[in-house]
């Protein structure tokens, strides 16, 4: 074990991309951006079609990145340019990040609009930020390489978004003239902080690029042509196939809880106050907790590991479901810290060992592919049950039916 944790410049370079594009999941996806766009760029909708807009954009940004996942993963397979991808994306979502900046009041859809831009950005730099982990790790150190990305994450995420809510709590201390600026300035600090802490994965971390020796035509056809074979042949390796569908089941009710916390906060009458400390505790048990987590996988196997994440997952529901204090918030939100980073860690190394190294970079493309399209379901199911229902705990409690057949499918992954 200690071994492992001598990591070279290139491992804790690529792990410390989750410290810099971690601020958009903390300040914008899980923070600032569900309360603000209800308070203030959607003000003029009822609380439902305000949840409601921002779960379907949660939806339907995961089916685009899901769709486009696969050909995007096999081009920059084949043309090893995986770096260029990661910069486009990254830049996609730092300027419409930035760009929320300048949005006025009252203005929901351009709002809604460039914060699908920096999901899209965000997730689809993900995409190849996650493959990457082949070329800076050996086999026997992806397991901590893996929780220690997912651990920086949630530290630096965790920092800039202590930062943002003092920003909020006390403006003056910013010079600034109130809160509404200080959320403002926060999305703007966001990108600043994203663009500044990715240099070192763009400048340690190398790949060949195989485009300048074959050309780009022939890396077009053989990235198809490699997407094609790899189709056809993933059904071969049982364990993989259905840990990839438990994987889509359990991890989208994971992401839904993620990205719908704060606007299923909002519905039951929590104060944002109390909405941020509680997504600030989560943030630095997490750190910690992820660490742990990925150490103890070893001792206890990934099949324990991750049922002790899900069953934990499906009490947070069963308990969110009938929460209406700012109290209850917070032990949900302790809870998440604990095994969140574990379970999204423990999955990404549990996975690189169900498939063939000779083909790691190819199925890490249907990895990202299921990744990506399982938040398709949960915000929609979860924001359109609340709204057809008119309470937000069955929506909630909707999530059910994506943990339990997702435990249930883990456990038939042959060993």
């Amino acid at each position: 074990m200690e071994g492992q944790r001598k990591l070279n410049k290139k491992a804790w370079s690529w792990a410390f991309y989750d410290w810099a594009n971690s601020g958009f999941a903390t300040t914008v996806m899980a923070g600032f951006f569900p309360i603000f766009f209800k308070s203030y760029w959607a003000g003029d909708l009822d609380p439902a079609q305000s949840t409601f807009a921002i779960g379907s954009i949660n939806s339907l940004v995961g089916l685009i990145i899901a769709i486009s996942a696969p050909v995007l993963g096999a081009l920059a397979d084949v043309g090893s340019i995986k770096k260029r991808f990661l910069f486009a994306f990254a830049l996609v979502g730092i300027l419409s990040t930035g760009y929320l900046f300048f949005i006025p009041e009252s203005s929901w859809k351009l709002a809604i609009i460039f914060y699908a831009l920096g999901v899209i950005g965000f997730s689809g730099g993900n995409i190849f930020y996650d493959a990457l982990i082949i070329g800076v790790s050996k086999p026997e150190e992806r397991n901590w390489i893996s929780a220690l990305g997912f651990s920086l994450g949630y530290l630096g995420g965790g920092l800039l978004f202590l930062l943002n809510v003092l920003m909020y709590i006390k403006p003056a201390w910013f010079g600034l003239s109130s809160p509404i600026e200080a959320v403002l300035w926060s999305f703007l600090s966001v990108a600043i902080w994203w663009f500044i802490f990715s240099f070192p994965i763009f400048l340690n971390v190398k790949e060949e690029n195989l485009e300048k020796k074959v050309g780009r035509s022939s890396v077009v056809r053989m990235a198809f042509s490699n997407l094609y074979k790899t189709s056809r042949s993933i059904k071969k390796y049982k364990s993989a196939v259905i840990f990839l569908i438990a994987y889509f089941l359990y991890m989208d009710g994971v992401d839904t809880i993620i990205r719908m916390a704060t606007s299923y906060g909002s519905d039951i009458g929590l104060t944002a106050t109390s909405m941020i400390g509680a997504l600030l505790l989560t943030q630095f048990i997490g750190f910690p907790a992820t660490l742990v987590f990925g150490l103890y996988a070893d001792k206890f196997g990934y099949k324990l590991s991750l049922t002790f994440g899900i069953v934990t997952y499906i009490g947070v529901v069963l308990f969110s479901s009938q929460i209406d204090s700012a109290l209850d918030f917070y032990i949900v939100a302790s809870v998440i810290g604990l095994v969140q980073g574990g379970v999204q860690a423990i999955s990404r190394s549990y996975f690189s060992n169900l498939i063939p190294p000779e083909k790691a970079a190819e199925f890490f493309g249907f990895y990202n592919f299921i990744g990506k399209s399982s938040v398709i379901l949960g915000p929609f199911m979860v924001s359109g049950i609340a709204l057809l229902t008119g309470n937000p705990g069955y929506g909630i409690l909707s999530l059910l039916i994506l943990f339990i057949p997702g435990l249930i499918l883990l456990w038939r992954v042959p060993d």
